[in-house]
């Protein structure tokens, strides 16, 4: 089969990969949509420091999982926001979705010798190719006939809604959103279907603060003209909002901690990759909250595509090209245009 790889920094796309084959709890499908994700174009640009820095971390299980080690002179498969056709099933197992089924995943596979993330592997295919290996048990089949280009998005909107969850938002908070990428995004629709209100969304890029406008903000703002935080300080009625950092680059934090209200909640869902300082002087005087957030849980997941479904997230509008493989390579450069693109998807 074709699929597009990483291999040593550079996209490419091969001819000749091994068609994959399902195992006992697994099923065969064929790939639909897939979204390309910020954190593919870190990992293609920064996939050594990212290895180097998950070893550092202690307290928790690998991020590897299953004993995966990403060796990156080898093609690295990736692709984790899919949506995709059931085409066999694996020996002795019983699939939560019928072959013919269009479904969705959260992207983890299950097997015999353990449990392997479908996100970046030498061995586990992704999203980025004709067919891959799901979990039969972990199937989510698509509902109400939602096309797989609007299924796929299903992973990035669970991010913004595991975000919102971890902020544990009351009755009568606002919120601000800085940076208003796909994951500022989902963040809004999150806080949109949630009811909360106002929320102040911030970003450079005109064509992305349509799109937050479209997703649910209140008020938008180009930090050029008028900072996210004196935009809150006429909307808010003198409240102390939940704040979303969806940025992800240096100094970021830090000029949050200075600029936020007292008694503020800051939510860190922006992934930055560099080593990064602030000032706890400003969070401490004013009483601040920090709270880091990475992923979704199941009940996240399911309850993104049912938002997806039912219609109370449209996410049409941040589907700004569809490619096959061959425009993966060029998809990545095209990517760093905030202007040009929100979420390219790969249509194998």
């Amino acid at each position: 089969m074709r699929a597009a790889v990483l291999h040593r920094g550079q996209i490419l796309v091969r001819d000749d990969v091994e068609d994959p084959t399902p195992g006992l709890g697994q099923v065969l499908v064929e790939v639909k949509a897939c979204g390309i994700c910020g954190s593919d174009l870190h990992f293609a640009e920064h996939g050594g420091d990212m290895l180097a820095l998950g070893k550092q971390i202690e307290g928790m299980p690998s991020l590897g999982g299953g004993g995966d080690e990403v060796d990156l002179d080898r093609d690295v498969y990736m692709g984790h926001e899919f949506a995709a056709e059931v085409l066999d099933v694996g020996p002795d197992t019983e699939a939560a979705a019928p072959v013919g089924s269009l479904v969705t995943s959260m992207p983890v596979l299950l097997g015999m010798d353990g449990i392997h993330p479908i996100v970046y592997s030498n061995t586990v295919k992704g999203g980025y190719g004709e067919r891959m290996l799901l979990s039969a048990p972990m199937l989510l089949e698509v509902p109400n006939g939602l096309p797989a280009q609007h299924a796929a998005l299903t992973e990035p909107m669970a991010v913004g809604l595991h975000a919102v969850n971890k902020a544990r938002l009351e009755q009568g908070e606002g919120a601000i959103v800085l940076g208003c990428g796909p994951v500022g995004l989902a963040v809004i629709a999150a806080l949109a279907v949630r009811g909360v209100g106002p929320i102040v969304a911030a970003d450079f890029s005109p064509a992305r603060r349509r799109l937050a406008e479209h997703m649910g903000a209140t008020d938008i703002v180009d930090p050029r003209e008028e900072t996210g935080w004196q935009a809150w300080s006429r909307a808010g009625n003198g409240r102390a909002p939940v704040v979303f950092e969806a940025i992800g680059v240096p100094g970021i934090l830090d000029d949050i901690l200075r600029c936020a209200p007292a008694q503020s909640r800051v939510v860190v869902v922006g992934v930055c990759m560099e080593h990064d300082t602030i000032n706890p002087f400003f969070g401490i005087s004013k009483e601040l909250n920090i709270q880091f957030c990475l992923g979704y849980d199941p009940m996240e997941f399911a309850g993104s595509l049912r938002s997806i479904a039912e219609g109370e997230i449209d996410v049409a509008p941040m589907i700004t090209a569809e490619i096959d493989l061959d425009g993966v390579p060029q998809a990545f450069a095209d990517l760093g245009d905030p202007d040009e693109h929100c979420k390219i998807l790969v249509i194998p």
